[in-house]
């Protein structure tokens, strides 16, 4: 049993945690929790490392089996220590270090996520739990957007890393796309002239979602064809960016449906 934090894959894990650069160089992430380590499971991703407590919970306990199973290596740790390396004020019982990996896009599409230069963690995770749970085909996240990968992200997405293709593209690689796939782009704003329901979202399009405080960048506005809004009555300014992308989301997917 792993007792001290001061052991070096204690440390390792803690650096992978806390910074992007680290967990890009090395191209994995953390994610914490039984039901997340079982999606990694069931999903077949290489899981480099998993870190326990002792638990009577079956469930758990199943977990562990499966990851031996699959020749995962598997330390014990203290509860101490396992509360020092998480990023949970209450962490779980299992955590893993896991292999980044991209999921292939398909041949061609037709409804598009871009996320340009959001910096919450907690909303960008949020907008791929949506996205996936909408069939999102493809999630595109220009530079200025936050990793990913953080924690607080891989946590908020409940899952979505493991169903739903995230790529980070630059944005002539993000034109190009949309040129191939003749996607129609448009872009999430305030102060925009189509209301979102007017919008039509049937045809191959792309939607942008901008940052919290100063919305989509330059570059993203240049790319889009229409710039659609929300309709608020309560005149409040504007919408929490989770929440607006779910509205427009679900709106192309009962669009869509009928």
């Amino acid at each position: 049993m792993i007792t001290s934090t001061r052991n070096p894959k204690i440390q390792w894990i803690r650096a992978l945690q806390t910074r992007a650069q680290r967990r890009k160089e090395e191209g994995v992430f953390v994610i914490e929790g039984v039901r997340l380590a079982e999606e990694a499971l069931q999903s077949g991703w290489q899981i480099q490392l998993a870190l326990f407590t002792r638990s009577t919970d079956m469930r758990v306990q199943n977990l562990l089996a499966n990851l031996e199973e699959r020749q995962v290596l598997l330390e014990e740790v203290s509860p101490r220590v396992l509360q020092a390396v998480s990023d949970t004020e209450s962490p779980q019982e299992v955590l893993l270090v896991v292999k980044q990996q991209s999921l292939s896009l398909p041949p061609k599409l037709s409804f598009v996520l871009i996320v340009d230069a959001l910096r919450d963690p907690g909303n960008l995770g949020t907008i791929l739990r949506s996205a996936a749970a909408a069939a999102v085909e493809a999630v595109f996240l220009p530079p200025a957007t936050v990793d990913v990968y953080s924690p607080k992200v891989v946590r908020s997405a409940m899952g979505a890393h493991f169903r739903l293709p995230m790529m980070r593209l630059s944005w002539d690689e993000i034109r190009q796309i949309v040129e191939v796939h003749h996607l129609t782009v448009y872009l999430a704003d305030a102060h925009g002239e189509v209301a979102y329901d007017q919008a039509d979202f049937r045809q191959p399009f792309a939607l942008v979602m901008g940052g919290e405080a100063e919305g989509a960048s330059p570059i993203a506005r240049s790319i889009a064809q229409h710039r659609v809004f929300i309709p608020m009555p309560g005149k409040m300014e504007s919408l929490n960016a989770a929440v607006s992308a779910a509205i427009l989301i679900f709106e192309a997917v009962r669009q869509r449906n009928r």
